[in-house]
């Protein structure tokens, strides 16, 4: 059942803006949280009844609000009411454009295989998750991370030029230096951040970014943050970035953008290709390899490693929140210059606190568990095949290139949410993905695999899709 306060507080939304705003994400809560329609229909009058037969007659917020009350009035008003008008009319535009609210379940329980959400009696099998490697509870990972919180305490409290750089700090970059084979590393508070470090670090009004037209949010903000020109050339078409890489050559410095992994569609990126294109005309590679890193690639090595392309790239970004151990942080790694210049120009990493010591050595353990060779992979490889198999026996449409997140398609945004929510009712979850996040017309069930899950909950799984699939028309 939803709070009281909260819904009041959707429903004073509605009063003042003669919308649906509120009642969209009340209709969300009724459909995925069993909330009493009876009970929200008094809580509100007919702008919420309205809503719910879904009609289309929504008027500008501003412009309502001046008809109700005048100028004079609108002068008068409170500016937080006012403000909270102008966040009602931004969310009834998302809404009119095919934005769908995203919500958040609450754990309670450590991130593994199987995970407790508050309210439910049940454990559900977790096919959410980036967790890849299962090092999230991984015993000898969680104790580094404890044993460090005790000898140094929870952080620095400090950004790393001022009194921030703990030995630890510098050990964890020369190990990823070394796990990728360059000159040096350096760490960010995520891979977020090391993205939007980067290019306004590195490049000038002179430069041109040539970026992959569905790289993820922080490549894009990244660029944006630099002077630098950009040209945008479609999804893994060399054709079309070696036309861009022609129409450039006037340039200082040409960098070539891209994610290894994309992580809406689980396609790995043309590497090798790219560098070739590189090569002919002058260009730098940077490379996104949040999931990539300890995923693909025989020993982890990432999509350098997989394409068979290792050295090849000149930059690399990279997450310590995903399959090193799942708490957070992101690095940059490359040549030694590089790396200098970022500790002296890259905002990101000098206006902020730097890494937990908890962090930090929990990544180092997980860096030295995949320098060792870590079965993990394998396992992970493992899994990902037979479920891949699997699922496409039995109907359904994937994509990616045998990449243990494998994206389910649907089409249908409702439908999609439909069988995310029919699943999680039968106890697996997962996340539906619909427009902005992905282009509309092609919403899908994300699926991450981990190495700790079992052949026996991956065919439990598949048995679940079948039967929510069927029940929805989708198979």
């Amino acid at each position: 059942m939803v709070q009281t306060q909260h819904l009041k507080q959707l429903v004073r939304v509605a009063q003042l803006t003669q919308q649906s705003i509120a009642a969209d994400f009340l209709f969300s809560y009724k459909r995925t949280r069993k909330v009493c329609l009876a009970q929200l229909l008094q809580l509100n009058s007919r702008i919420l009844r309205s809503y719910l037969q879904r009609s289309d007659k929504r008027p500008n917020v501003m412009e309502s609000v001046h008809q109700e009350r005048g100028d004079n009035k609108i002068k008068n008003m409170p500016v937080t009411e006012i403000m909270n008008m102008c966040i009602a009319e931004r969310l009834e535009g998302l809404h009119q454009a095919g934005y769908r609210p995203m919500r958040e379940r609450i754990l309670g329980s450590p991130q593994e295989t199987r995970v407790r959400i508050l309210g439910r009696e049940e454990s559900v099998i977790n096919l959410s998750s980036n967790n890849y490697l299962g090092l999230a509870t991984e015993s000898e990972v969680v104790a580094a991370s404890l044993e460090a919180v005790v000898e140094r305490g929870l952080g620095a409290a400090s950004a790393r030029f001022i009194c921030g750089t703990l030995d630890i700090h510098v050990e964890l970059e020369k190990k990823i230096a070394q796990f990728h084979g360059r000159e040096a590393a350096i760490l960010y508070s995520s891979c977020f951040d090391a993205n939007a470090g980067l290019f306004d670090a590195l490049l000038t009004k002179d430069d041109v970014v040539l970026s992959d037209s569905l790289n993820h949010a922080s490549i894009i903000d990244g660029i944006r943050l630099s002077k630098a020109q950009k040209l945008v050339y479609k999804h893994f078409d060399l054709n079309d970035l070696e036309k861009k890489l022609i129409s450039c050559q006037n340039t200082r410095l040409r960098l070539i953008a891209t994610d290894g992994v994309f992580s809406m569609d689980g396609d790995v990126a043309p590497l090798r290709g790219i560098c070739d294109l590189a090569h002919k005309y002058k260009a730098l590679v940077f490379i996104d390899e949040c999931h990539a890193t300890g995923i693909i690639g025989k020993t982890g090595r990432g999509t350098e490693e997989y394409c068979n392309a290792l050295g090849r790239v000149h930059i690399i970004n990279s997450s310590i929140g995903k399959a090193l151990g799942g708490a957070s942080g992101g690095y940059t790694t490359g040549s030694r210059e590089l790396i200098n210049l970022l500790r002296q120009r890259s905002r990101p990493y000098i206006f902020s606190s730097t890494l937990s010591s908890s962090v930090v050595a929990a990544a180092n353990k997980a860096f030295d568990i995949l320098l060792a060779g870590c079965p993990l992979i394998n396992k992970l490889a493992a899994n990902t095949k037979y479920f891949r198999k699997r699922m496409e026996d039995v109907g359904f449409t994937l994509t990616g290139n045998n990449h243990p997140l494998v994206p389910v398609i649907v089409g249908d945004a409702e439908k999609a949410e439909e069988i995310a929510e029919t699943l999680f009712e039968d106890n697996v979850l997962v996340t539906a993905m619909c427009f902005p996040v992905v282009p509309r017309g092609t919403a899908r069930i994300r699926v991450v695999l981990s190495a700790k899950h079992t052949q026996q909950d991956l065919e439990l799984c598949v048995q679940k899709f079948v039967k929510a699939g069927r029940k929805l028309g989708v198979i």
